[in-house]
């Protein structure tokens, strides 16, 4: 072989060696900006977000269901509304809730939050809403976009489950 044959050899080598590096990625593999590897970002929709009336001004909780429609599983970070600034995302687990950092939104699944179960609590609310008020929230997400939600303030008693049983 000649000078020329083995320089060009070797460069083409070494692009087939970059290639197949690069091309080593699985389907779990995420870019820096959270966005899959394939460009797909999983979209939330948000369904049945109410409010129980807050007893008093310290505390109070959401509700809802978090729909992930895509291929891509993600997880609920963190919420922000003017009516409180410390929201924090609870589990409930053997009948003790816990704030917790994450909660996951499975690949074509839901995330429940609900009475009893996981969900949202504003702590030291900035006023009291009233049955018929609108409380807005902003979910934020691993990789989706964040989504706005307005909460519909219920009645203490009401619970979505009867309710959706016509």
């Amino acid at each position: 072989m000649n000078a020329r044959t083995t320089r060009t050899l070797a460069a083409a080598l070494s692009l087939t060696a970059a290639l197949a590096i690069s091309g080593c990625s699985s389907d779990s593999d995420t870019k820096a900006d959270g966005a899959k590897a394939d460009g797909a970002k999983p979209a939330m929709t948000v369904s049945g977000a109410f409010m129980p009336e807050p007893v008093n001004d310290q505390m109070a909780g959401a509700f809802m269901v978090i729909k992930n429609d895509s291929k891509t599983a993600d997880k609920l970070t963190g919420i922000t509304s003017p009516l409180s600034d410390d929201l924090q995302i609870h589990e409930t687990k053997n009948q003790k809730m816990q704030q917790v950092a994450s909660m996951d939104v499975p690949a074509n699944g839901e995330l429940n939050l609900e009475r009893g179960g996981n969900h949202v609590m504003f702590m030291g609310l900035k006023s009291k809403p009233k049955v018929g008020d609108k409380v807005t929230i902003e979910l934020r997400f691993e990789k989706a976009d964040p989504v706005k939600v307005e909460l519909d303030v219920k009645e203490r008693t009401y619970n979505a489950q009867t309710s959706n049983a016509h």
